[in-house]
């Protein structure tokens, strides 16, 4: 079965209609999308810890018992025994945690390549599920026939954010974009003081061929993401681990698609 869809121009136009990439054709793989998104996730997160050796570099030792005070490491020369400084025990002053968390512990997760390769090649073929795309929270308008979205590769040399929102106007894509605006919220918690005061929902993702000036003129309307794409991963595609984002493609990423396909 081959698959068909309009090429759409910078006016929202039916241009023709183009074959879709084999890609397209991948069977839908919800368990291999979320695990190679907590792979991909677990790969952006830093190791934390504790210093092994904090609370630890002291030559405190225990007096042992049958002098009439607690048996805790206590630190040698003290000018005052019967009231020597505790140090070493959790309950110390200046001594070890607990149960620190430890920087030894591995946080990553691991899949394999060819089921990574299948995952991302199940969230692209996901774009042009209509159904998944609905499920995920985006709001389509009537008038659009078909997914995914393909668009003229012109639409790469825009450069102001005005004529970027005026082509997702024509394409009909007002209502996510409308959506999107209002899932902007004051986060909860200490990121308010830490440069990450709002969020915001996820809208349309831009897929373009190779660098273009559509990155800057694109990145001041909210929840829309551009992406080179040789750089598509799946935290892109299925945010969450959830696939079926609303993309839309350039004619000059599909030539790129098609290759990928082949692998």
């Amino acid at each position: 079965m081959v698959l068909k869809t309009n090429l759409y121009n910078l006016d929202g136009e039916v241009k023709k209609t183009i074959k879709l990439p084999k890609i397209f054709e991948t069977p839908y793989r919800p368990d291999l999308i979320n695990r190679a998104f907590i792979a991909a996730h677990s790969a952006m997160k830093q190791p934390k810890g504790t210093d092994p050796m904090a609370g630890k570099r002291t030559t405190a030792v225990s007096w042992g018992p049958g002098h009439g005070v607690a048996r805790v490491p206590r630190v040698k020369g003290s000018r005052y025994p019967a009231a020597s400084r505790g140090a070493f025990a959790p309950m110390t002053v200046g001594g070890r945690r607990t149960h620190p968390p430890t920087a030894e512990k591995n946080i990553y997760k691991k899949i394999n390549k060819k089921e990574r390769k299948l995952a991302l090649k199940s969230a692209i073929a996901a774009t042009a599920n209509k159904d998944l795309v609905l499920k995920r929270g985006h709001v389509l308008d009537e008038n659009i026939a078909s997914l995914p979205i393909i668009i003229d590769s012109e639409f790469e040399n825009l450069q102001s954010t005005s004529e970027v929102f005026s082509v997702l106007k024509k394409l009909n894509l007002h209502l996510d974009l409308e959506r999107v605006e209002k899932t902007k919220r004051i986060r909860a918690g200490v990121g308010k003081r830490r440069g990450r005061k709002y969020k915001i929902g996820k809208g349309p993702l831009i897929v373009v061929g190779e660098e273009s000036k559509l990155y800057k003129a694109a990145r001041n309307i909210p929840g829309v993401d551009v992406i080179s794409v040789k750089n598509l991963g799946i935290h892109h595609l299925a945010p969450g681990g959830h696939a079926g984002r609303l993309t839309i493609w350039t004619e000059n990423a599909l030539a790129f698609l098609d290759k990928m396909g082949d692998d």
